[in-house]
């Protein structure tokens, strides 16, 4: 599974024109689960995104969490992610999850990051999507449940 975190000041996503998640202050996770994620990958993102201390505390250091910060979530199905470039110029999804599969595990992660307590919005799976937010730093975090070294 991988992600990319951004901090942003705001954001929102529009699917033909309607707008289907805003937030102000916050994280967008921009999300895609590989062939083979399950439960672990699940657990290490939900924590992953919960839990970065990417937002300034008193000092300005970055020190606190979307939670301790107060801020909302939106989180969005991207298989891109799972592209693979490497040969030619088109790019491979043969990594990405199944989208049944995909959408089991993308609904898991929503939920596990709504019961850890933060407001957390969604773009709609599988649609074409305009992601707008103004990214706040810019800060920008690249996780991935299967990177050598990875935590939960």
């Amino acid at each position: 599974m991988r992600a990319v975190v951004q901090r942003a000041s705001s954001a929102s996503v529009t699917v033909g024109g309607q707008v289907m998640a805003r937030i102000g202050p916050g994280l967008v996770v921009l999300l895609g689960v590989a062939a083979g994620d399950g439960p672990a990958d699940v657990a290490y993102m939900t924590s992953k995104i919960h839990s970065l201390r990417i937002f300034a505390d008193a000092e300005g250091r970055m020190n606190l969490s979307v939670a301790d910060a107060g801020g909302a979530v939106i989180v969005v199905s991207q298989f891109t992610l799972l592209a693979d470039v490497r040969r030619g110029r088109r790019p491979s999804f043969a990594g990405a999850a199944d989208p049944v599969v995909a959408r089991e595990l993308y609904d898991a992660v929503v939920s596990g990051l709504r019961a850890l307590g933060p407001h957390v919005e969604t773009g709609v799976f599988q649609a074409h999507m305009d992601v707008a937010l103004v990214n706040d730093g810019p800060v920008t975090i690249v996780l991935d449940s299967r990177s050598p070294g990875t935590d939960a």
